[in-house]
Formats: C-alpha cells, structure tokens, sequence
C-alpha cells in the first residue's frame, strides 16, 4: 500500500475537491496528511517540507504573475462598464438580418471580447444576459443558442490575452528549464508569455473559423434553427459600428501589439490594458469626452516619445534641451493622469469602481491560492515518487512521444470534466510537460494544445464553468439539457481544432519564430 501513496494522494484530491470543499485548502490538506503518511511509512523524508516556504517566496516574487490581476482588471472593468452590450446589440443589429447572422455576431463579439477582457465567466454572463434571449425572440433553437453563447465564450481562454496563458506559460517554462537541465544543458532557454501568446493567436483564430463554418453549415442544413432576425431598431450605419468595435480594438492592438511588437513585457501590456478601460469605461459612463481623449493621446504621445527620445534628468551633463524636452514629458504625463483620476471618479460614482476592485480580488485570490497551494501538492507528490512514476507511464506508452501525448492530452481531457483549469495546470502538467518535452515536442506547440484541451473543460458536462455561469443568466426556458445538448457540437469542434493544430504545427509556432 506505501508504494502506492503518490496514487491514492491524486484519487483523494479529486475526491477533496469533488466534496465542495474550498479547492486551495483541499489540495493543501490532501498534501500535508500524505505528506505525514509517507513519513510515517517511510516512503518520504519529512524535511523535505522545508522547501516549501522557498516555493510559496517563488510563486508571490514571480513577475510573470503580477499581470493576472491587472488583465482582470482590465476584463472586469469592460465588464461592468457595459462597453460589451454595446457590442453585442451594435454586432447583433449589423448581422441579424443574415440566416445564422446573429450566432455569427456572437461569436464575433465573443472573440472580440476575448481578446479585450480575457475573462471567461464575464463574457458567458454577458452575451447570456443580453444575446440569448434576441436569438430566443428570433425563433433560435434553444440548445444552439445556448452552445453558441457557451463556446463563445471560453474563447477568453485560449484568445491572449488570459489568464489560462499567463499560467500555462509559466508552468511550461519551468518545464522547458527541467527537461533542458535533465539533457546536461546548463545554458539553458526559457519560454516567455509573449511566445505563448503569439502561439495561441492564431489557434484561437482557427477555432472562431470552424465556429462560424459550423453555424453556416447549419444555416443551410437546419435553417428552422438559426432564422433571420429583423430588429425595429434598424441596422446601425457606419459610424455607430465604428464607436462601438473600436475602442475594445484600439485596447486590443496596443495590449497585445505592445507584447508582440517587443515594446513591453505582458505585465507592462497588462498595465497598459487595465489604464485603458479604465479611461474607456470612464468615457462610456460619461466622464468629460474631451479630457478623456486628451488624456489618452497624450499617453500615446509620452510613450511614442519616450521610446524615440528617452530623457534622463539624473545625468550629470544635462542641458537645457533635456529638461525642456523632460517638462513637456511632465506635463504630458500629468494630462494622462488628469484623464485618469476623472475616469476613477466616475467609476466611483456610477458605482463601478468597488465592484470591480471586489471581483478583481476574488478572483486573484482564489488564482494564487490555488497556484501556492499546488506547489505544495507537488512537492509532496514528486517526495513520494509521483514524478518518477508518471514519467514511467509516459515513456512505457506504446507509440513513443505520440503516443505519449495522447495519452496526456486524454487524461487533460477527462480531468476538465471535474477540476478546473487553474488545478490542472498547476498540479497535473508540471509532472507531465518536462517529459513530453525530453520526448522531443515543441514546448510551445505543446502548450498551445494543452490550452485549447484546457479550455474545452469549460464545456464539459458535469462541472463546465460556462454551463454553470450560463445556467445562472439563462432565461427561464434554457432548461439545463439545453445547454448540455447545445454545448456537444462544439465540444465536437474543440476536438477537430485540437485536430487540425495537431496536424497544422506551424499554426502554433510560425508566429513565435517570426515575432522571437
């Protein structure tokens, strides 16, 4: 029964977290109990403990991970500024009047939000609070609406930038170092989350394809299914589609252009992103237009300029052109900041600010807890032999390195149908990644098809985030075997992407290696 404790320690973990009890305390009390058997057994050395309190020091001193909560700030702030009902009514009205138009327009405004809030429970809330009941009203099968609206919505996931990917970069980078430092190479290379964000863009891009194929498929095959929806309102002309898509756009492209384009680190982006809604919400809930914009092209200008020109006032042998060119970065600086503050005024008074401060620490809490607490786990597993025996399995799989990742990506796949992505890439891949990785795949590739197999989980019966989040926001006639019938087709097309990236390796890598 010793030999078998690092075994029984994930089945009682699943069992732990399966309870309802709290995830971080579950996985951090699973591990200190086995962490007592194996010492009472002999099967670990308890001193091994002692490293905890170095990896707890790792994980809150990591600079990857302080962009997790700016780019939920970012995401939270669009969220309860109402900046996506724009969207989704201005995106609903332009293609409502085409058959499957507006399950286009969701899932249009589903990548768009993506990539602009990253956040998967807001967007499903959202577009099912808003889109759902048009598609109703506009004689939409239910189960199609619902799967629409759910899958739609777990793009946050794999569209950079998420949280999915700051995480999973981080993970995979520590694995390509182990698998580097296992091979006798001490000048070792790391992944940084720009490489796994260009990897994931045009993954997720193919994804919004096969979506939009599968709803036009439909169209033609089912067109009682998806009819046209005529809207009193009127298509919106041009310059109401511009008002509504460029803003999340303009965020988008300097966010993730910024990364791409080497000009700052994801966490110097995810500033930049939450800076922007910020000042973008504030606009939309009617803060002064004019000091908004000039607040904004103001901060362009600094940025622009300080990269172009860079003042350092500290020098001893500056002249009079740089303190000029120093006071005209000041007063720039101090126009953006104006723009700023009266954008957080009126957040605060719209009552905007406090909710999104809350959720902002929710969920970065509940992220980090469940990240501290699984280095924990692992230390304790790897101390009763669980990484020794989980790199048997994999290198006694048949097929070798392929068959291997199936295997992996088949056990990620039935573990998304009870624990959540954020317990799956901090427990399971950190023992399973720097293997696959000695077996010779790409990490980056790698960590792309882990990211769209993560993010299927959401779609997964029976503890699917997005069915629970749309099962909170759905209309009363959205029963549950709706949205468990309605997600299936989808869940089809995950497994067809995951295809098609699998096949289609340069999907993931092409953009890495052109961009790094």
């Amino acid at each position: 029964m010793a030999e078998y404790l690092d075994l029984i320690m994930f089945a009682a973990l699943m069992g732990a977290i399966l309870s309802g009890f709290p995830v971080s305390f579950a996985i951090s009390g699973t591990a200190i109990l086995f962490a007592y058997l194996g010492w009472v057994t002999g099967v670990m050395q308890i001193n091994l403990l002692g490293a905890l309190g170095q990896r707890v020091f790792g994980v809150l001193t990591n600079d990857v991970l302080i962009a997790i909560p700016l780019f939920v700030t970012m995401g939270v702030i669009l969220e309860r500024s109402r900046i996506a009902e724009d969207l989704l009514d201005t995106m609903g009205r332009a293609f409502g009047q085409l058959r499957g138009g507006l399950g286009i327009s969701v899932i249009l405004v589903g990548a768009l939000l993506a990539a602009s809030t990253g956040i998967v429970g807001a967007t499903v809330i959202a577009m099912g609070m808003i889109a759902l009941p048009t598609m109703l009203r506009s004689g939409y099968d239910p189960r199609l609406a619902a799967g629409l609206v759910c899958t739609a919505g777990t793009l946050g996931q794999i569209i950079p930038p998420s949280t999915l990917l700051i995480i999973l970069s981080d993970v995979m980078s520590s694995a390509y170092q182990q698998a580097q430092y296992e091979q006798g190479k001490f000048s070792v290379e790391t992944i940084s989350v720009g490489q796994i964000f260009a990897g994931a863009l045009l993954p997720g891009l193919t994804l919004v394809v096969l979506y939009i194929l599968y709803v036009l498929a439909r169209g033609l095959l089912r067109p009682q299914d998806m009819p046209p929806a005529p809207f009193s309102e009127g298509r919106p002309d041009a310059s109401q589609i511009i008002s509504a898509i460029l803003p999340p756009v303009g965020l988008i492209v300097a966010v993730l252009g910024a990364i791409l384009g080497g000009i700052a680190t994801p966490t110097e982006a995810a500033s930049v992103g939450a800076v922007g809604a910020i000042l973008m919400a504030g606009m939309r809930q009617g803060a002064n237009r004019q000091l908004i914009l000039a607040g904004v092209a103001a901060l362009v200008i600094l940025a622009v300029a300080a990269g172009v020109a860079p003042v350092r006032l500290q020098r001893s042998d500056t002249g009079l052109a740089e303190w000029s060119l120093g006071t005209v970065y000041g007063l720039l600086a101090l126009l953006g900041l104006a723009a700023i503050a009266a954008s957080l005024r009126q957040l605060q008074r719209r009552d905007v600010l406090v909710g999104a401060a809350t959720s902002t620490m929710t969920v970065t809490s509940m992220i980090f807890a469940t990240i501290i607490m699984a280095s924990v786990f692992s230390l304790v597993f790897v101390g009763l032999g669980g990484e020794e025996r989980v790199a048997h399995i994999l290198e006694s799989m048949p097929g070798g390195a392929t068959g291997a990742l199936i295997f992996a990506m088949a056990m990620i796949f039935v573990l998304g149908f009870f624990l959540d992505f954020v317990e799956i890439t901090v427990i399971l891949l950190p023992l399973i990644a720097p293997v696959l990785i000695l077996m010779g795949h790409d990490p980056v590739w790698l960590a792309v098809l882990i990211a769209i197999n993560l993010q299927t989980s959401f779609l997964t019966p029976p503890f699917g985030f997005s069915l629970f989040y749309l099962r909170g926001a759905a209309p009363p006639e959205i029963t549950t075997v709706h949205i468990y019938r309605g997600v299936a087709p989808f869940i089809a097309l995950q497994i067809l992407g995951l295809a098609v990236i699998w096949a289609m390796p340069k999907l993931a890598t092409w953009l890495p290696d052109m961009v790094f």
